[in-house]
């Protein structure tokens, strides 16, 4: 039964990545805030006050042949360790933040075939919520059970629509860049093989607003192989406040000799952050390099010296 969890958590961080339609949705049915009379929404996004409660609706469609029936509700929104993607507590989870907040008109409904079904979202701000941003969705699960993909463990699948609720007070963004590890992996032959070289980084949104960090590397040091600086493309669209994740990026053209120090910095909303890792990397064939022209030099004062002791001898 937790393996069947999990993996309708993964289906429901799976339909909160943005849609072309600006819907979430998986191809049967979708979640979206009702359109205002101004524009289509792809989102809720709403400012409150402490101690206030908001109104809103939301759309259910089915568009597949058969009439749906959906179980309510709303979920905090939270980073996943995995690659820092959004993803949303269960429907059995215990709701801290917006899920705890929030509760839609019903917690079941039912929509007849290729028909959609409107329903109400109601937010109750508390009077000591913190100021900054509170990002959850809410989310419509398929009350059938479906069979998994090559087991005998059954699913139930979801979609989410994300509400972003800025609660008004002091904006403060905060970001860090936490233990940073480089670690070279280069042919012991310098210019054979291939270099896959790895940075790990955690980032950590420290303030009280989401954030779209943006992240680069850069060498600092005599080093030998590939460039300097580079910018990092494995990095979350979102990172939500107090929330941190561990990114590690492969780095196929990283230095393969010197040594130094990795600096990672990350950027957004006018914050920035900087971790550091050292390193030092000599492949064998450099290591070995003194130690040959030792050698060779010692060979070289031998064969001299064997010459001159050869040459006195003949002329004695």
């Amino acid at each position: 039964m937790r393996t069947a969890f999990v993996t309708l958590l993964l289906l429901l961080l799976t339909s909160l990545s943005p849609t072309p339609a600006g819907a979430a949705d998986n191809g049967e049915w979708s979640v979206r805030p009702a359109d205002s009379a101004i524009t289509p929404r792809a989102a809720f996004e709403l400012p409150a006050r402490p101690g206030t409660t908001l109104t809103d609706r939301a759309v259910v469609t089915n568009t597949t042949a058969a009439e749906l029936t959906f179980r309510l509700y709303v979920a905090d929104a939270h980073n996943t360790e995995r690659d820092g993607g959004l993803a949303v507590r269960g429907i059995e989870e215990a709701q801290r933040d917006v899920g705890a907040w929030g509760k839609p008109e019903h917690d079941t409904v039912t929509v007849p075939a290729r028909s959609a079904v409107t329903v109400g979202l109601t937010l109750t701000v508390p009077r000591d919520a913190p100021p900054g941003d509170h990002v959850g969705a809410l989310v419509a699960v398929d009350t059938r059970v479906q069979p998994a993909d090559g087991s005998h463990l059954g699913v139930r699948r979801g979609v989410g629509a994300k509400i972003y609720l800025r609660v008004e007070g002091p904006r403060q963004p905060g970001l860090a860049v936490e233990d940073v590890r480089f670690t070279a992996r280069s042919p012991q032959i310098p210019w054979t093989g291939t270099r896959e070289s790895t940075v790990s980084y955690t980032l950590h949104n420290t303030g009280n607003v989401k954030l779209a960090p943006r992240v680069s590397l850069r060498v600092g040091g005599p080093v030998v192989g590939g460039p300097g600086e580079r910018r990092l493309a494995d990095v979350p669209a979102e990172l939500l406040p107090g929330q941190k994740v561990r990114l590690t990026e492969t780095w196929a053209g990283a230095p393969f000799a010197g040594w130094g120090r990795v600096t990672v910095t990350a950027s957004a909303d006018d914050v920035r952050a900087s971790g550091t890792d050292g390193f030092l990397k000599v492949p064998w064939l450099f290591a070995a390099c003194p130690a040959l022209l030792s050698a060779a030099w010692w060979l070289l004062r031998r064969r001299r010296r064997a010459v001159r002791t050869a040459g006195a001898a003949a002329r004695g």
